[in-house]
């Protein structure tokens, strides 16, 4: 077989790279020069710096140096880590025209919003990259002075809102150096009273829950002082009542998962009843649950505990042999007429959603009469005007005996004590 032979190439040869192959030198300063010379020219005026920017964008590689130019349009230089600006001795390398240059009046932010409004939209894909720069930025405020934290508060508040940036950016302060300094605290209590005096507390309130931020919010106490009351004090003195509701309401929600593994637990290793009574009192009790949502639990989490038969000629006998030794259990928690009917909604509830269990109901309700889980005065209360919507003509037709009954009952038990 014949080989090609090796051309020979003369010493000293030098051989082409094609243009498309040459990687163009990485010069954020560079970048920064151009950017800084434009925004000297545009001055204080934030119309003309939005052309500036509009135009530059075609000749300057804003996908390449993007985190370079959100750098120059909130702190006026290229931050370095730790939050200050990158200096250079023999050239400019800060400008005022940005936005902790500008007032921290509301007037200003929003006159500050618009440019970065605008530059997003003419160019879309810079919005991804300000979501990471925000991440960057937030983590670098001890670096900056109280008034411009400030500023990037109130900012951030305007970002958020308009969509700019999701709600969880401001999860990157939850970082023990922000913490223990009481700066992730007092840079979040600023975004959330700028929110109010903007948007309004229902706002914020949905969008703290949008962000996933709810049951994160002591998280942003240094540990010392993370108590509920020091936590009340905090938000109600800035008028952020709402968000105390918020966080009450996540804290209870925490609680009652809690309290529904722990009897999950319990009722897998067949703990004793009054052993679990005590255990289910006293979480409640630390927690503020009040029985008629404990109740709730207690009756979810012992149905969890069963393989329901197919076959609904069979389950009856197996929801009635089940729910018969936890009927002690169900009655700790039914002390109150208002924890009664809890339970014969859940027990509603839940047979309308199970089809298997749709003749069963009337059997459950008998069977908890009997036991002493439920009273009369309630199961009547249910039939007249409490019960569901769900299934409500087949339930009250399966339920009209056994309330007659008991209406007979009591008008009998009435009537011999007048005799009496």
């Amino acid at each position: 077989m014949s080989q090609k032979t090796e051309k020979p190439v003369l010493s000293g040869q030098r051989i082409k790279t094609r243009k498309r192959d040459e990687k163009e030198k990485y010069d954020p300063q560079g970048f920064r020069d151009s950017v800084l010379q434009g925004l000297d020219k545009a001055g204080t005026d934030l119309e003309a710096v939005s052309k500036f920017l509009d135009t530059a964008g075609s000749k300057l590689d804003y996908r390449r140096y993007g985190e370079a130019l959100f750098d120059i349009l909130i702190a006026g230089g290229l931050l370095v880590p730790g939050g200050s600006i990158a200096t250079e001795i023999d050239k400019p390398y800060k400008t005022e025209c940005c936005l902790f240059g500008a007032s921290e009046d509301m007037e200003s932010m929003h006159n500050y919003e618009q440019v970065f409004i605008k530059l997003m939209r003419r160019y879309k894909y810079l919005e991804k990259m300000f979501e990471e720069e925000m991440k960057k930025v937030l983590v670098f405020i001890k670096g900056f002075s109280e008034t411009d934290r400030r500023k990037l508060a109130r900012m951030t508040a305007l970002w958020i809102s308009n969509g700019s940036v999701p709600p969880s950016v401001l999860l990157v302060l939850i970082n023990e150096h922000l913490v223990k300094d009481n700066l992730a605290l007092d840079f979040l209590l600023e975004v959330f009273v700028t929110w109010k005096n903007e948007k309004g507390l229902p706002s914020l309130v949905t969008s703290l829950k949008r962000g996933g931020l709810e049951g994160k919010l002591m998280e942003f106490f240094p540990q010392n002082k993370r108590t509920e009351e020091n936590f009340k004090a905090v938000f109600e003195e800035k008028g952020l009542a709402d968000i105390v509701k918020l966080h009450k309401a996540q804290a209870n929600l925490g609680a009652k998962r809690d309290l529904q593994m722990q009897l999950e637990e319990q009722l897998q290793e067949g703990r004793q009843i009054k052993d679990m009574v005590m255990d289910i009192k006293d979480l409640a009790t630390r927690n503020n649950i009040p029985e008629h949502e404990i109740i709730g639990i207690v009756w979810s989490t012992v149905m969890s505990q069963a393989e329901w038969n197919k076959k609904e000629e069979l389950v009856a006998e197996q929801a009635l042999k089940h729910l018969k030794q936890y009927t002690p259990l169900l009655a700790s928690f039914t002390t109150t007429a208002r924890s009664e009917l809890a339970l014969m909604l859940k027990v509603q509830e839940f047979c309308y959603g199970n089809m298997i269990f749709m003749k069963v109901f009337q059997k459950i309700i008998v069977l908890f009469y009997k036991t002493e889980v439920l009273s009369e005065e309630v199961i009547i209360k249910w039939y007249k005007e409490d019960h569901s919507s769900k299934g409500k003509m087949l339930f009250l037709d399966q339920m009209k005996k056994f309330v007659e009954w008991l209406q007979s009952a009591e008008e009998e038990s009435e009537s011999g004590e007048e005799e009496d």
